[in-house]
């Protein structure tokens, strides 16, 4: 299979995003062909958005790295067109929000909205 070049020759241009509820920051960078999927987060922590990156990582670590949806490790060579992506931890633990709704809705199960003879 054919290695991706970019720009160049020896370059690949890529984009690094963090998703967040309100906004995305989406960072365009141009590394070298041998650049790692960590060069490219660490570049664009250095760039001028890396306070806003920071600042949206709530100056913590990423959960995970991405490409094109798909998780990878740090040392994945990026190829020209990448989209890293870069996933921020969960605000809460999945199994134990839905156990938690799951109780309310059986704690609120004796006080229907629907009343009988209610118009």
């Amino acid at each position: 299979m054919a290695e991706a070049r970019g720009p160049a020759g020896g370059s690949a241009r890529v984009e690094v995003c963090l998703a967040m509820p309100e906004r995305a920051l989406r960072i365009a960078l141009v590394l070298p062909h041998d650049a790692t999927v960590a060069d490219a987060v660490e570049a664009a922590l250095a760039g001028p958005m890396g306070t806003a990156l920071r600042d949206a990582l709530g100056g913590g670590d990423p959960a995970g790295l991405g490409v094109f949806g798909r998780a990878v490790a740090p040392q994945r060579p990026v190829a020209d067109g990448d989209r890293i992506e870069i996933y921020r931890p969960l605000a809460a633990d999945p199994k134990l929000a839905r156990q938690q709704r799951v109780e309310r809705q059986r704690a609120n199960a004796g006080r229907s909205r629907w009343r009988p003879g209610a118009a």
